[in-house]
């Protein structure tokens, strides 16, 4: 919101003179008149002195980390270089985003500075921090003026992180051995026989020139690539979850943590990982990179509930994983009875709203099961699902 030009001292000083002014004039009282006219020009000097003087000047921020989790805190340091003829009194603040908060405000005690905040993460997504405003006042506090400096800083929020137990046994063929396998003909990968995608291919296995030249997905035929050891589901279809528009939906943001939470344990436990959202859009590919990590969390930081899911066993592709997590929203008995373990050794499902009998008919067809609780209870609740060795199912 736009200051005006006036503080209240000001308003009041310049409404004073007015008044005096007229009284000068109905009374004839030349006094009046001067201390009227006083106070006016008293008022505009300071306008002038507050406006006038051309300023400029730099902001660089350096942010602690570059990844902000909810509920996390980090520091703020900002230079400011103020060029400006004289040092104005004022006051500085940073402008802040929703998805943050702090107290990024102080007093502007000179034309070089080393100004320092902290920021709580409170919202996951991309927010633009900045930029940085100097409101100056005259010497009498009647003028006030505010201007912004500096470029817009982009910050990245992202999904709270909760320490979940490891499963109980190393599960799926390669048992938490992070390693797959890939058996390729030729000289290389650009003498690879091309075929078209089919449904349940790895996206891994797409050959990108051959895409691109022939303009449908293209899939290396030779290639023989083990599939991930564990998958994590997102199921954020539109209808498995409200919509209550700008607003933060609790279950939601509990489901986008225990995505994010159960991806990182497998990795922690040393499996391959897969995260994909209900229509088979790949999130986050981890194989025990530091920049895998990052990228998960980053498109973790943005997903919103939206589109139609797909069938469980063409998300998760022909070849079973060892772990895998499904986590959706509303689930009613006919949801639950159609749904597939695709094979996997140890399938756990959560569900943030599931009707009554749901989750026994899920448990009913291999799934290990347990309702979504708000983001506190995700590590108790990632307990009560935890799956005993047993044989998998289809």
């Amino acid at each position: 919101m736009k200051r005006r030009p006036l503080t209240a001292r000001g308003w009041g000083c310049l409404l004073s003179g007015i008044l005096l002014a007229i009284a000068a004039s109905l009374l004839s009282a030349r006094p009046l008149l001067y201390i009227g006219v006083l106070l006016i020009v008293l008022v505009l000097v300071s306008m002038l002195v507050v406006h006038i003087p051309r300023r400029r000047g730099e902001v660089s921020r350096v942010i602690s980390t570059d990844l902000m989790s909810v509920g996390e805190t980090s520091g703020v340091s900002m230079r400011f270089d103020l060029r400006s003829p004289g040092i104005p009194n004022g006051i500085w603040r940073d402008i802040l985003p929703d998805a943050v908060r702090g107290d990024a405000a102080g007093d502007y005690l000179g034309d070089r500075m080393l100004l320092r905040y902290d920021l709580e993460g409170v919202r996951r997504g991309l927010s633009t921090l900045g930029p940085l405003v100097l409101r100056t006042t005259d010497p009498f506090g009647l003028a006030q003026r505010e201007q912004a400096f500096g470029e817009t800083r982009t910050i990245t929020v992202v999904p709270q992180i909760f320490s979940l137990a490891s499963l109980p046994t190393k599960v799926g063929a390669a048992g938490g051995s992070a390693q797959t396998r890939s058996s390729r003909l030729g000289q290389g990968t650009d003498n690879l026989t091309p075929r078209p995608y089919m449904s349940g291919d790895s996206r891994r296995r797409i050959h990108w020139r051959a895409t691109a030249h022939r303009g449908d997905l293209m899939v290396r035929q030779e290639e023989e690539e083990s599939s991930p050891d564990a998958v994590v589901v997102l199921d954020r279809s539109a209808s498995r979850w409200a919509r209550p528009g700008d607003d933060i939906d609790p279950a939601f943001e509990a489901a986008v943590s225990l995505c994010a939470s159960a991806a990182l344990r497998f990795v922690q436990d040393g499996y391959s990982v897969d995260v994909v959202d209900s229509a088979g859009n790949l999130l986050g590919a981890l194989r025990g990179h530091e920049d895998d990590r990052d990228g998960m969390m980053v498109a973790l930081s943005t997903v919103t509930p939206r589109g139609e899911s797909r069938d469980l066993r063409t998300v998760v592709g022909s070849t079973p994983p060892g772990p895998l997590v499904l986590i959706t929203g509303v689930l009613d008995e006919a949801d639950a009875e159609k749904l597939s373990t695709c094979g996997a050794a140890a399938p756990m499902l959560f569900a943030a709203a599931a009707e009554p009998g749901a989750l026994a008919t899920a448990s009913a067809h291999g799934w290990s099961t347990a309702p979504l609780p708000s983001a506190a209870g995700l590590a108790a609740a990632w307990e009560d699902a935890l799956p005993l060795a047993k044989a998998p199912h289809v």
